[in-house]
């Protein structure tokens, strides 16, 4: 392998073979360091039909085919053009998780392959809103929802994007002064049955939860974005397939040569239960999530996740990701470490090494030496301040990392809420709290567990699943 992915491989193989352990130590930083070079190597080197595989690795559907777009490569690389990949999302949400990221990480490849991604926001696509597997119509968003939304998504998405070489779009360019005349051109060269082929489309008629027909052409206009820049490749989720395809087929109708589709997999939530990640299920990693939230977020990821969040989530090869399998069956390598590598890779994409550093140290501080005291940058609630405040509501409304007052109550259930005091010199003191205490207020909670409070020199904390709050 004479490249420079391929000597970067031989590297990391060599380290991962030899090393005694990846939870800490000069192995898990130098493999870090060798992940982090990867996200801005130049991939220009690679041979066409290498390029080709290294994008269909961590494809789900690659359209029409690997062979496609191995020849789209080596032509454009003939010509000396680049190819335009398209990636495009819609600010229905303010918040972009690392399941976004999957298809960008791709799309990142593209980019260091030499050739030019446009990052389209959909501000005219979010105000009819993707109807894809949706099982009724989606409310309709205000305009001051979407600008509200989209507002930081340039900063969430550059750790995957270089914007220098690279452009940040929004549809509204061109969708807002389309006229009608054009778009009943458009519309006159598909039949309906193009739309009414979705199985999902037809489930909801026959259920009769209604079809609007803003929904019934969302493929269509979201198919002129592709129109407009000419894009060669397409990137995006696997949900987005049957939009996606329809993009070709109205870039055909416009004379275009219709654009290569590449569906990455949705990716799972870190609960571990089967649904895809999602901010409404709380099972998501934020790209605008802190660097320790990301870090303990993904250490306490389902370990069942691990392999399919190294094959989406950081530049690992198959091979390295293979290796690492084969050494944690047969306990050369502790699973732990594993579970560390990705969640510091992952936090050292969106925040730098430094920060992947820090948060393994305040998470070992906090769940390995087990002395919350030694935790840095905790959340820290004044209990003057909030004493009218219950327990769920600071995790849910004043420090905003649960989702809902009903998750608090689960993790309760589960005796995961807890009341821990810490005393210089003596070990911690815990008291479990029930999903009643999750509607009880801090004021009732001190003055109920005031002896051991009010200790001299106390510390006291409230635990909910894997996060902390300090209280004052």
């Amino acid at each position: 392998m004479n490249t420079r992915l391929g000597a970067s491989s031989e590297m990391l193989m060599t380290i991962l073979r030899t090393a005694p352990d990846l939870r800490e130590g000069k192995a898990l930083g130098e493999v870090l360091e060798l992940l982090a070079q990867r996200r801005t190597m130049d991939l220009s080197d690679l041979p066409s039909d290498e390029q080709a595989a290294l994008i269909a690795s961590r494809a789900q559907e690659l359209l029409p085919s690997v062979g496609h777009l191995g020849q789209l490569l080596t032509s454009a690389r003939t010509a000396g053009r680049q190819l335009i990949v398209k990636f495009g999302i819609d600010p229905t949400a303010a918040d972009v998780h690392v399941g976004h990221a999957v298809p960008m990480i791709i799309a990142s490849r593209f980019q260091r392959m030499g050739h030019r991604v446009v990052f389209i926001v959909g501000d005219i696509t979010a105000k009819i809103g993707d109807p894809s597997g949706r099982t009724a119509d989606r409310p309709a968003l205000t305009d001051e929802d979407i600008q509200h939304n989209m507002k930081s998504y340039r900063e969430q998405v550059t750790p995957f994007f270089d914007f220098d070489h690279a452009d940040f779009r929004f549809n509204s360019e061109w969708l807002a002064p389309f006229t009608l005349p054009r778009f009943i051109g458009v519309l006159e060269k598909l039949p309906l049955s193009a739309s009414l082929q979705r199985e999902d489309f037809r489930n909801r008629l026959a259920a009769g939860s209604g079809l609007t027909m803003a929904e019934l052409v969302y493929s269509v206009v979201m198919a002129l974005d592709s129109v407009e820049i000419e894009a060669d490749i397409e990137m995006g989720g696997l949900d987005q397939l049957l939009n996606m395809q329809m993009c070709r087929r109205v870039m055909e109708n416009a004379g275009q040569t219709p654009e290569i589709i590449i569906a990455t997999g949705l990716i799972e939530g870190t609960d571990g239960t089967g649904t895809k990640m999602s901010k409404s299920k709380g099972n998501y990693v934020g790209l605008a999530f802190e660097p320790k939230d990301v870090f303990g977020k993904l250490m306490s990821a389902a370990d069942r996740l691990l392999p399919a969040y190294l094959r989406a989530l950081t530049e690992l090869l198959d091979p390295e990701i293979e290796l690492l399998q084969q050494m944690m069956t047969s306990r050369e390598i502790h699973p732990m470490g594993v579970k560390t590598l990705l969640a510091s890779d992952v936090t050292s994409t969106i925040h730098g090494l430094e920060a992947a550093a820090e948060s393994r140290t305040g998470f070992k501080a906090q769940f390995s030496q087990k002395r919350f005291s030694d935790t840095p940058n905790l959340p820290i609630v004044d209990r003057s301040e909030h004493g009218g405040s219950t327990v769920g509501e600071l995790f849910v409304k004043v420090i905003q990392l649960v989702p809902s007052l009903n998750q608090v109550r689960r993790v309760a259930s589960g005796g995961g809420l807890r009341l821990v005091v810490e005393v210089p010199g003596n070990d911690q003191q815990t008291v479990s709290l029930t999903e009643a205490n999750a509607n009880t207020t801090i004021a009732d909670l001190v003055d109920a567990n005031s002896a051991l409070v009010d200790q001299p020199q106390a510390q006291t904390f409230i635990k909910c699943g894997r996060l902390l709050i300090q209280l004052r």
